[in-house]
């Protein structure tokens, strides 16, 4: 199934039913009176989040959601039936925003989290209704309401718990592979990865996560540039980031190039990415002279820890994921003296309240 992560659709929620304007006529009851049922209440659009859904792939090949609309009243006062509601499946993870304004509507970070998207409308009252002491044969009924529609724009955003950055070719998808029993596509050259993969973590100790390998950044991709702010967003949910680095692209001259590269991108896009922990990681240190580059980036650094592997060859990752659990729990920790704080794992559920 193609990874699709953005769509609009068109919601409309049912309309009511027209009341009735009936008399009631029986043998030997020649003036009965008004015996008009009320209309059915229009189905109400209803957003489920579901953990069965994985893209917005459903999305693209239809654009009008409408719920049922609720039945006329009848005779013999007789209410008309309501419509059936219309409850649309979206993946967790999933912003729904308002199309034509841009205002964020409600956000799914968990499953199993249900909004009223937009509500039936009121059936209309029968002419029974109406009648009194004074009006005793009310040859009127209310027509129904009309039900509410809204263009909606889907945006999906990966829920990881951890997130796999780095420019392209440094050796993500290889990493993933490592750690996981993800397959994704592998190749030495740059651009391999088009949409983000997904993958559970078992680590020897510690409860297990999930990582999420973004591709590829390059200079410019807050502005769109190369695979542009289309991934950038599946980088906000992530509580922790493993920013990859090529060793053998380091420049002598320019050691940190890569690494300010990527994270500039990352500010622009969402200041509030730069506070996210990071384990600065230098990848490929199997390969000749990368004991050479990777002390010219510490000497460089300083401040930042960095840790060496060869994701390839599986060497320093036990260490780099032992780093990872550590942090994970560190955020959880947070995460419980601040129910609210934006940052999303599959390990803990229910800990953010969204108010409809």
């Amino acid at each position: 199934m193609k990874f699709i992560d953005e769509a609009v659709i068109t919601v409309a929620s049912g309309n009511g039913g027209s009341g009735c304007v009936s008399f009631r006529r029986e043998k030997f009851i020649p003036k009965g009176g008004p015996d008009g049922g009320n209309g059915g209440r229009g189905g109400d659009v209803i957003l489920l989040s579901s953990a069965r859904k994985r893209t917005l792939y459903d999305f693209t090949h239809r654009e009008l959601f409408k719920a049922e609309n609720g039945s006329g009243g009848q005779g013999n006062l007789r209410s008309g039936k309501d419509g059936e509601n219309l409850v649309i499946e979206i993946p967790s993870g999933t912003v729904v925003m308002n199309a034509d304004t841009g205002d964020v509507i409600h956000d799914f970070p968990d499953s199993d989290q249900t909004c009223i998207l937009a509500t039936g409308g009121r059936g209309g009252k029968g002419n029974a209704h109406f009648k009194t002491s004074t009006h005793q044969t009310p040859r009127f009924a209310q027509p129904g309401e009309e039900g509410r529609t809204l263009r909606i724009r889907l945006v999906l955003k990966l829920i990881a718990d951890v997130g796999i950055i780095g420019l392209p070719n440094a050796g993500k998808s290889t990493l993933l592979t490592a750690i996981s029993s993800a397959k994704p596509k592998i190749g030495a050259y740059p651009f391999t990865t088009l949409t983000p993969n997904l993958a559970v973590v078992y680590p020897r100790r510690g409860d297990p996560f999930i990582a999420a390998d973004i591709p590829g950044l390059i200079e410019g991709a807050h502005q769109g540039v190369g695979l542009g702010i289309q991934f950038l967003k599946h980088i906000e949910r992530t509580c922790v980031l493993i920013h990859m680095i090529d060793v053998a692209a380091i420049d002598p001259d320019h050691p940190l190039r890569d690494y300010q590269t990527v994270n500039a991108e990352l500010t622009q896009y969402n200041t509030s990415l730069r506070d996210k922990p990071q384990i600065v990681v230098l990848n490929k240190m199997d390969q000749p002279g990368s004991q050479i580059l990777a002390e010219a980036f510490r000497n460089a650094i300083r401040s930042h820890s960095v840790y060496e592997i060869s994701a390839i060859a599986g060497q320093g990752v036990d260490r780099l994921i032992t780093q990872v659990v550590n942090l994970l729990d560190t955020a959880d920790d947070n995460r419980e003296k601040k129910p609210f704080l934006q940052c999303k794992t599959g390990r803990r559920q229910g800990w953010q309240q969204c108010a409809d």
